[in-house]
């Protein structure tokens, strides 16, 4: 028997502010002005957020562009700087540094995957394993420079960039931009969720004896999760067991030097430091595994670390590594942190919350709240979340640390069976498959496994019948252009200056 379908959704309520909040806002406002009447956002000033600078993936300029954000006004709004990649140093060894870079690495050759062709000029011919020097990304990153995609037929014309800044602030142009369009924002503390016979939520009751009803409820009240998690009982599926750190350290110093264009991410004993350059100031964090480094121990090493300016005492973020079991229940839809956390190692939260909120937007219910429409959505989130769970934990199980407790839990432990699959297809012939949908895909996958000393044993039997020769020349062409066309790139700062240099706000 068919199911009866309900009325159309008229009123949205968002519990929860910070980044994940208002990007719903902001996105729900502008896409879907026209199919409802009433968006809701309710927020405490008491409680924060948990926003301490922010690396993000290209995926966010997708966003931004559909939004209709002027991209020069936004870094100016946010303190931005341009983000190329990532940095890991002593990621795979210590004394060692490789970049995991946006865009194209190489270019095909024929029906060949380019890293085929590299792979064997590698390991048969001794040639250059540095496999920054094929992506424009990385070999610009490295000299500090920075431009806008241009030309045709040039790899400056598929230059892929990502950005830094400031949480808070976006958080801030993105109220703006939602309350715009008829946003109402409710300060208030969600003290009950109210539900129905039936297990939907009815309504939020709020300190002060306030009460906010709703059709549609989307849950980004944080690590509490206070909607999905809490009053629906949804359940979380634990990831610390390949995923140890759970705490971080937070603090932001002003500014050493011109920014970079990329992410740098330190290895340390028990976890990573981070350092995010802004235009005015430096994002500084410690990630760690409380097993294995106590808080006190952390804080101590992660002040003797930081550059001179701090700006403010180190805040404590403690959290799980993990997911809820499911991402959206009955009428609600957990965005953000309260459907999981997956460590910063990649920049991954705000394309996890981009990505939650258009796929609510593919499968917007109506009253009815269709268990097809909601298998379909847990079914892709989880998904993903489970493909960017292996690929973080790429980076600690692979590599030649044994220099502490961590490093050898890290490399010793059992990893899910998708992971070691793509690691043994790697190990045997270099191969990298692609699976549809998946956010990181080949060339992110190639350059951390290379960089973290992952090597196949043997090239792909595809290319033993090329000349060698042929091959060795043809690389060398790809280095020489991916050179030039580094070149001619203006210095990031430079770039930042001329197009989108910010009025400094202190922020502390």
């Amino acid at each position: 028997m068919a199911q009866h379908p309900g009325k159309a959704v008229r009123k949205v309520v968002i519990a929860g502010g910070g980044t994940a909040g208002w990007m719903c806002a902001a996105w729900f406002s502008k896409i879907l002005r026209d199919d409802i009447d009433e968006i809701i956002l309710v927020e405490s000033e008491e409680i924060g957020t948990v926003g301490v600078g922010e690396a993000t993936t290209p995926y966010i300029r997708v966003f931004n562009h559909h939004l209709g954000i002027d991209e020069d006004a936004f870094i100016r709004a946010t303190q931005g700087t341009f983000k190329l990649g990532i940095e890991f140093v002593d990621w795979g060894r210590r004394g060692h540094t490789y970049h995991h870079p946006f865009g194209a690495t190489g270019r095909e050759f024929g029906s060949l995957p380019f890293h085929a062709i590299w792979l064997r000029d590698v390991l048969e011919r001794g040639g250059s394993d540095d496999l920054g020097l094929y992506n424009l990304q990385a070999m610009a990153a490295r000299r500090g420079r920075f431009m806008r995609p241009q030309g045709q037929n040039s790899p400056l014309a598929g230059i892929d960039y990502a950005f830094h800044f400031d949480a808070g602030l976006y958080a801030q142009t993105l109220r703006q931009f939602a309350e715009a369009r008829g946003v109402r924002r409710i300060e208030g503390r969600i003290e009950t969720v109210e539900l129905t016979d039936m297990g939907n939520i009815r309504a939020l009751q709020l300190n002060e004896g306030r009460r906010v009803e709703g059709d549609l409820f989307i849950d980004c009240t944080g690590f509490r999760s206070l909607l999905l998690g809490e009053a629906l009982q949804t359940g979380f599926e634990d990831w610390s067991h390949w995923l140890p750190c759970d705490r971080a350290y937070a603090a932001p110093t002003r500014r050493a030097g011109a920014p970079a264009p990329f992410t740098r991410s330190t290895a340390m004993t028990a976890g990573w430091q981070w350092r995010i350059p802004l235009q005015h100031r430096d994002g500084n964090g410690l990630v760690f595994a409380s097993p294995f480094l106590s808080e006190a121990e952390a804080l101590d090493g992660f002040l003797a670390r930081l550059p001179d300016g701090r700006l403010s005492d180190p805040k404590l973020i403690r959290f799980r590594t993990g997911r809820r079991k499911v991402f959206w229940h009955k009428n609600c839809v957990a965005i953000g942190l309260a459907a999981g956390f997956l460590e910063p190692l990649e920049s991954t939260s705000i394309m996890l919350i981009q990505n939650g909120i258009a796929r609510l937007q593919y499968y917007f219910p109506d009253t009815g709240f269709d268990p097809a429409d909601i298998a379909a959505y847990n079914r892709a989130m989880s998904r993903e979340y489970d493909d960017i769970r292996d690929f973080l934990i790429l980076h600690y199980h692979v590599g030649e640390r044994d220099d502490s407790e961590f490093w050898r839990y890290c490399t010793g432990m059992p990893v899910p069976d998708s992971l070691a699959h793509r690691l043994e297809l790697f190990r045997s012939r270099g191969r990298i498959p692609e699976e549809r949908g998946e956010q990181f895909r080949l060339n992110s996958w190639l350059a951390v496994m290379w960089g973290q000393g992952l090597r196949p044993r043997s090239p792909d039997p595809l290319t033993l019948s090329l000349d060698g020769d042929g091959l060795s020349q043809w690389l060398g062409d790809v280095r020489e252009v991916i050179a030039r066309c580094c070149d001619i790139m203006p210095a990031h700062e430079d770039f930042i200056l001329r197009n989108c240099r910010a009025a400094v706000i202190q922020r502390q």
